[in-house]
């Protein structure tokens, strides 16, 4: 088939009835972009559209029976960069949603940075609202939007979304256009999480099998092969099903419901485990004997690195140094050789007097900690018992105490700079210590007469994690065979486009619980080799809007291909030679090699990495106080009985208000002295109750005992007298 012939085949199979819904991910790129206005209008199609509702928020599909189209959208959580990453790795399209004013700002900045490294899908652009504005406003902030999208989006055109009509346009434009491929995953079969199901395991609780149904993308799916959950491992599955579609283009009525405009053919669970409990066929479980095993490191024999009898030549090597070695002493008559082994002469006493004489400046310097810390100990003892007290007035500035507790973080941010600035202008130059003798604080390094020329064999002196990775002979050769027999071969499987359950074995409960909290549940299935574990190289350059110094050995989270993990890299200089040198830190104006143990990842795949806040844990607990609407206007009502006097509500009139249907408010003043106080809302109420949220942070109590008293056993006294018994919780 020629290209032009793939291309129409690709397009017409996307979101058709034997290809996979496309799938869009909606992905605001401004604070005050739209994004519910996009989904309801997107929703709000002609009667030849159906919608169904995932259950989850904002999530549905449309199905189209007259233009035998169905699509699926996903809305990425605001703030949550990994997820929105996560989702584009599988995403058909993408639709950025712009504010008509600025566009986006440094929060979408940074996230179109992030989507462009790591490789962009299909997009398309669309701007919500604008309307209240005035014409000739209107179209000069339409041209300023234009100009600004120019250099990200040199061929982009801007789709205007406020109306059911221009709706249409760019749903036609979504399937019309033109799929941009990433070849990460076109090579791995993929999946979005449609809905899961956790069986606790036997054993324990925390470990069970998932059963995730989704529609399989890019190649077959293999049910021996194993599959990797995007941020939670590697894993096998032990069966695949076929339950029924639940986005199919001829859908089944729900009976007792009308059809209307916009017809819900199925409500779906959060857990979407509707149509799991439903006859199901099994098209496929594993075989023990063809499985990919999940072994990921190599077990070390201890015995390998051991060396067979010396050969002749080595014998001969051996006692040529001991002659070399021998030395003339002074014996006492009588004395045997291996008595006069023991016997030094005057230069090795003096390194034994020089090491004790070490040995008794750590004991002197010890003694003087010891005498130091028994001043101090007794000039608190010294201190008076009670201290009189008095009474004063100090002046509270919260301000204050709040700017200073990030005076430590500061402190160490400085220090590292001050690393990175002394790495720049002087450039692994190092101070001798005084405490501890060159020879053995550089005992590991060497001299090279030229770090270009001169030799260093790549096996000498490895450590010990250098046995537990896998190595290729010759891994380019290995790559081009298995992309080889991904073009050529068929594999027996789940087919493109099929709506399957997969069976995935021994997954901790935290990748459902995940999932519940609304984070996408990502699937790829990996090709031979790449569960195991070896030394990876990659080329990164570091971002310039990244301002903070990353130093090597820093704990960063990476995103490579399909994988996101956590390691510690070394960085070093991208050169043609056989030896590269460490840099300190990740530099801003030259590229650098990362390397880290990792899964091997067989490229292309793009990397990304990210620096790991390490800020605290805030634990906050709410309260919810609740009123009742007395008098109901247009926009405004009387609300009673959440607070009983005047002050609070003057107190509490700067937080906003809710109700329990989603109309948001605030408290506009006072009515009369009982708590009776006047709201604004931004619609009218319908008598439900009125909410008013609180926050504060709670912290554990200090119960902690390093003396646990030993429990007084349950024993039944055969005398009168009362037995004691201790209760232990």
């Amino acid at each position: 088939m020629c290209q032009r012939g793939r291309v129409l085949a690709e397009k017409r199979s996307l979101g058709s009835r034997d290809g996979p819904p496309h799938l869009v991910v909606l992905v605001p790129l401004h604070s005050r972009a739209a994004a519910h206005d996009a989904l309801r209008l997107l929703q709000s199609q002609d009667s030849a559209v159906v919608r169904v509702d995932e259950g989850r928020a904002g999530g549905f599909a449309l199905l189209c029976p007259r233009l035998k189209q169905r699509w699926r959208f996903v809305t990425a959580q605001a703030g949550d960069l990994h997820a929105v990453l996560d989702l584009a790795k599988v995403a058909d399209s993408l639709l950025f949603i712009l504010d008509p004013a600025d566009g986006w700002d440094s929060a979408g900045e940074h996230c179109l940075s992030c989507l462009f490294t790591q490789g962009l899908p299909s997009y398309a652009l669309a701007v919500p609202g604008g309307t209240d504005l005035p014409p000739k406003k209107r179209i000069d902030a339409r041209k300023k939007l234009a100009k600004a999208i120019e250099k990200r989006f040199p061929e982009a055109k801007l789709f205007p979304l406020n109306t059911e009509q221009e709706s249409s346009l760019l749903l036609r434009h979504l399937a019309t256009q033109k799929q941009r491929h990433l070849a990460f995953r076109d090579r791995r079969a993929h999946l979005l999480a449609y809905a899961a199901e956790f069986v606790p395991g036997q054993e324990s609780d925390l470990v069970g099998t998932l059963k995730v149904s989704g529609f399989v993308r890019g190649q077959t799916l293999n049910v021996n092969s194993l599959v990797h959950i995007v941020g939670h491992g590697d894993f096998q599955m032990s069966q695949v099903d076929a339950p029924p579609d639940p986005l199919t283009l001829n859908p089944r009525v729900v009976k007792g419901r009308k059809r209307s405009q916009d017809m819900e053919v199925q409500d779906d669970s959060v857990n979407g485990t509707d149509e799991m409990e439903e006859d199901v066929k099994v098209l496929m479980k594993a075989d023990p004997n063809k499985q990919e095993s999940l072994q990921s490191e190599v077990v070390p024999d201890p015995m390998e690195g051991e060396q067979t009898w010396p050969t002749e030549e080595e014998l001969q090597e051996a006692e040529a140094s001991l002659k070399a070695s021998r030395r003339v002493v002074k014996v006492p008559k009588g004395t045997s050789k291996y008595q006069a082994a023991w016997i030094v002469d005057d230069g090795e006493e003096g390194n034994q007097e020089d090491d004790d004489d070490d040995d008794d400046d750590i004991e002197d310097d010890m003694m003087e900690e010891a005498v130091s810390q028994e001043g101090e100990s007794s000039e608190e003892e010294e201190e008076p018992a009670e201290e009189e007290c008095e009474t004063m007035t100090i002046s509270e500035c919260l301000r204050d105490d709040q700017y200073d507790e990030k005076v430590e973080e500061d402190e160490q941010m400085l220090e590292r700079y001050k690393q990175e600035r002394m790495d720049e202008m002087f450039p692994d130059e190092v101070d001798t210590p005084r405490d501890v003798p060159a020879r053995v604080r550089f005992q590991k390094y060497r001299g090279l007469k030229s770090f270009r020329t001169s030799p260093w064999d790549p096996k000498e002196n490895l450590p010990r994690d250098y046995a537990r990775i896998f190595q290729f002979q010759d891994f380019s050769r290995t790559r081009k065979h298995l992309f080889r027999q991904i073009e050529k071969e068929e594999t027996e499987g789940a087919s493109v486009g099929w709506y399957v359950t997969l069976h995935v074995c021994n997954v901790p409960v935290s990748v459902m619980e995940s999932f519940r909290e609304g984070k996408p549940l990502v699937l790829f299935s990996l090709l031979p080799h790449e569960q195991k574990m070896s030394v990876l190289n990659f080329l990164v350059r570091r971002h310039p809007s990244n301002s903070e110094p990353v130093r090597a050995k820093e704990e960063l989270i990476f995103h490579c291909g399909f994988r996101r993990f956590r390691a510690s890299p070394l960085f070093s200089q991208h050169t043609s030679a056989d030896k590269h040198k460490l840099e300190r830190f990740l530099r801003l104006d030259a590229a650098l090699v990362v390397t880290v143990y990792a899964p091997i990842t067989f490229p292309p795949a793009s990397v990304l990495l990210f620096k790991q806040r390490g800020n605290d844990r805030i634990v906050i607990k709410r309260l919810v106080l609740s009123g009742h609407p007395f008098k109901i206007f247009t926009k405004t009502a009387v609300v009673r009985y959440m607070f009983f006097n005047r002050e609070d509500v003057m107190w509490f009139k700067p937080v906003e208000l809710r109700t329990k249907w989603g109309r948001r408010g605030h408290i506009k003043e006072p009515l009369g002295t009982h708590g009776h106080m006047k709201c604004h809302f931004d619609g009218q109420l319908k008598s439900q109750d009125t909410l008013l949220s609180l926050y504060k942070r709670v912290f554990p109590k200090w119960t902690y005992d390093p003396h646990v008293p030993e429990p007084v056993p349950w024993v039944r006294s055969e005398s009168a007298l009362p037995v004691q018994e201790v209760e232990m919780e």
